[in-house]
């Protein structure tokens, strides 16, 4: 194994400061988690509306799990597709008011599975510098002429635009970028996308369920309809607290996807006691927007709080508030500071974040309290500025 030099390649990654470790949770996802039998404020998990733990959506898979089992048995297309599976699909649609929708085992399978089926060689993907990893390894694994523009500039994205001489154009752009949390910017991308005849995706892992009325997310805040936006792509393992995702768009994109995307094709399906579960999270999101309610108080109440301290914030209005740190030392170093007086803070370095833009991720949800977020203010106070 030696002449794989592992040794020496984790050594380099431990003397950069960039070495990651997992931590072991004893508990519930909830504002609080129990972490080497120690409590901590949880203000790392992107359970945005609090329903990970949520008792009604434990029932409904406890009683899916009863009716139906545990294991799906095989892939959608073989036996695997069981009728909680279809509801789900159809209930997603109306959500997000799309034609049809399809469930797929993560996000990450669902944006490699879209972007394989549409784009290949000779054709061009346009990428927002920030997307999420999934996306550019979508892309680059796709065969596309690959373009990327400057986060957010659809100036340059314009150009890039004017410069294709390719028939087929794919925009790809985050919906809320996971470590910034600022909004793309949707308006200019859907405009763009009109003038040059590009098909439009947008990745809207962290918005749905947070954004919009009824939760539907960034397209619904902005009301973006599926001409529009014709591929929207959102994740159940952060707002609706459960796991897996979905693409939802035309009843010819989605037949597309079943005959074409080889990460739906070719894995197992989903247990159908998660799709009723994240059923039960569906209607909870639609019913109870006091949850996004709170998240936009307790966000302005941390936004104040932290520029009253002089702390270098972004301007976001979501969830995810990053503190830019810089240094990858100086990061774990206020992330393990901060552990030790009771919050738990994520420290997210690169290749995550670009070089030198390390950073505190902090996430704020509808199942903190005023009194968490005065804390946390606090805390960082006295490491971040001592």
């Amino acid at each position: 194994m030696n002449k794989w030099g592992f040794d020496t390649q984790l050594a380099e990654i431990k003397q950069r400061h960039l070495y990651r470790s997992r931590c072991l949770i004893e508990s519930p996802q909830g504002a609080e988690v129990l972490m080497a039998g120690k409590s901590l404020i949880n203000f790392s998990s992107n359970d945005y509306l609090g329903l990970a733990n949520h008792p009604q959506v434990i029932r409904a898979f406890k009683a899916a799990s009863d009716k139906y089992g545990v294991g799906s048995g095989s892939a959608d297309l073989i036996c695997g597709h069981s009728v909680e599976h279809q509801a789900l699909e159809e209930e997603l649609a109306t959500f997000t008011g799309r034609e049809r929708a399809l469930v797929f085992s993560t996000g990450y399978m669902a944006n490699l599975g879209v972007i394989s089926a549409l784009v290949t060689k000779g054709d061009d993907i346009f990428h927002d510098r920030l997307n999420h990893a999934s996306l550019l390894d979508a892309g680059k694994l796709s065969g596309a002429r690959f373009r990327r523009y400057t986060h957010a500039d659809t100036n340059r994205l314009e150009q890039l635009l004017l410069q294709s001489k390719s028939i087929k154009k794919l925009i790809v752009s985050d919906g809320v970028f996971s470590m910034d949390g600022d909004e793309a910017p949707i308006k200019n991308l859907v405009d763009l996308a009109a003038q040059s005849e590009s098909l439009l995706m947008i990745d809207d892992a962290h918005g749905i369920g947070v954004l919009g009325a009824s939760g539907a997310g960034l397209l619904e805040k902005y009301q973006f309809n599926q001409q529009q936006v014709p591929i929207l792509m959102g994740t159940f393992g952060k707002a609706l607290g459960t796991f897996g995702a979905f693409v939802a768009g035309s009843e010819a994109l989605i037949e597309t996807l079943i005959q074409r995307a080889r990460t739906y094709i070719y894995t197992t399906a989903a247990p159908a006691a998660l799709m009723a579960a994240t059923r039960e999270s569906l209607r909870l999101v639609q019913q109870e927007p006091w949850r996004r309610e709170k998240i936009t108080e307790l966000v302005t109440r941390f936004q104040q709080g932290a520029n009253h301290l002089g702390l270098d914030i972004q301007a976001s209005i979501t969830s995810i508030q990053p503190i830019v740190l810089g240094d990858s030392a100086k990061a774990l170093q206020v992330s393990e500071q901060l552990k030790e007086q009771g919050y738990l803070v994520s420290a997210i370095r690169e290749p995550t974040v670009p070089k030198g833009g390390a950073r505190l991720r902090i996430t704020i949800t509808a199942v903190h309290s005023a009194t968490q977020i005065d804390g946390l203010l606090g805390a960082l106070q006295t490491t971040i500025r001592p």
